[in-house]
């Protein structure tokens, strides 16, 4: 049978992709970026509309080319409130966004969050704080695991003595770790918290003799403002809050005046409480809100967002089946306009899903989930193995940016 036209389906997503095949057929170059933005649809969940917010939306989303589903009783509006998806390319959105301004019932509102969203290109270019920057769009970054506790749940012990963790971080930079992020408090499921005073004897120490001694950035993992105050004058770079900015209320002004860059992750709950209840009625839906509410206390607080990166929390009040979700639509976050951070290493959702107890032996797991995690659109990879870590996720970036020659 004679194909003479060799009709077939292109991905692209990827504007830079979208870009590229574009200009291999000969298009204009002043009309690449036009048709860019042609080719890559979006789809965008809108929740609690009122009914006739919802039926404006419907036919506006008609009138532009594109569609949205809405629910069944928004047309006689025998609901009174409903969710929807919005279904459109870029350009649809921008005359979306055009005809919604002049609307009732918050629409107008609504207007500027599609317009904020449909903007947002896929990788923020930098993760900013005085003195410095990580670049994002070169490549993955790998931040290495260092944990001076007793308890953590998978080296916890191995670097308590300060020697050790010393020789540890100048290690794991030799391994390829673009940053190392510094824990003094376990957060392991079911753990206890310590005083102020014990988490900044074990961190504070190693702060102020890495600085100077790596080219990396330092990040420390706690909640407390005190500690964050103290280890960001002695030199750290980055804030990790667990719990994005809600265990400690002075922690986003903290991190505002020392002028850090932050990660909030979304967690239910505290680390002693957090597997109680593992149940979602909208697993995304709630993660990206919860997000999103860390970023604006953050705002709040003078934060600006180049400064913050997010991460979805896996092994953080979810089940293992939630943590395979989150990673395989991690790419949902990219539209909250920060650096996307993801923690898998070793994890027990790991072990759940390959029948492995031992944390220290779910290294394949590990960098299976790292892997996908890049491939989904996350700049920033904790790991504990960086070595191999660092391996498996620029391959994964070279596969991700590789074209035809």
């Amino acid at each position: 049978m004679s194909h003479p036209w060799d009709l077939r389906v292109l991905d692209l997503s990827d504007p830079a992709r979208a870009a590229r095949e574009l200009a291999r057929v000969g298009a204009d170059p002043a009309g690449v970026g036009k048709m860019r933005d042609k080719a890559a649809s979006l789809a965008l969940k809108v929740h609690g509309l009122k009914a006739p917010a919802a039926n404006i939306l419907k036919q506006e989303m008609l009138a532009v080319g594109g569609d949205a589903a809405v629910g069944r009783g928004v047309v006689n509006c025998s609901v009174e409130r409903s969710d929807a998806v919005v279904l459109g390319t870029r350009k649809q959105l921008r005359a979306l966004v055009r005809k919604l301004k002049p609307q009732p019932f918050g629409l107008r509102s609504l207007a500027a969050e599609v317009q904020r969203v449909a903007a947002v290109e896929p990788t923020p270019p930098v993760l900013r704080w005085d003195g410095g920057a990580l670049r994002l769009e070169q490549g993955p970054l790998v931040m290495g695991v260092l944990n001076v506790t007793p308890d953590s749940f998978s080296d916890g012990g191995d670097y308590h003595e300060p020697a050790r963790a010393a020789a540890r971080a100048l290690e794991m930079v030799d391994e390829g770790a673009d940053l190392l992020d510094i824990g003094g408090e376990s957060s392991r499921p079911g753990s206890d918290p310590v005083s102020e005073e014990e988490e900044l004897r074990r961190v504070l120490p190693l702060v102020e003799y890495l600085v100077g001694r790596v080219a990396v950035p330092l990040s420390v993992d706690t909640c407390r403002s005190g500690v964050a105050r103290r280890v960001v004058a002695a030199g750290a770079a980055l804030v990790n809050d667990i719990s994005g900015f809600r265990a400690d209320s002075e922690m986003a002004r903290a991190v505002a005046d020392s002028g850090a860059a932050a990660v909030v992750m979304h967690m239910r709950g505290t680390p002693k409480t957090m597997q109680s209840d593992t149940r979602y009625g909208d697993l995304l839906g709630e993660v990206w809100r919860g997000l999103r509410e860390s970023l604006d206390l953050g705002a709040a607080a003078g934060i600006p967002r180049e400064r913050l990166a997010v991460d979805p929390g896996i092994g953080f009040g979810k089940n293992a089946a939630a943590n395979l979700v989150l990673l395989q639509r991690l790419r949902e976050f990219a539209s909250l306009g920060c650096a996307v951070l993801v923690g898998a290493s070793r994890k027990s959702f790991i072990g759940k899903t390959l029948g492995i107890d031992d944390p220290r032996d779910r290294l394949e797991g590990s960098l299976a989930a790292a892997t996908l995690a890049v491939w989904n659109g996350a700049q920033i990879v904790r790991a504990h193995d960086v070595r191999a870590t660092r391996r498996a996720v620029d391959l994964a970036w070279a596969v991700r940016r590789a074209e035809e020659e």
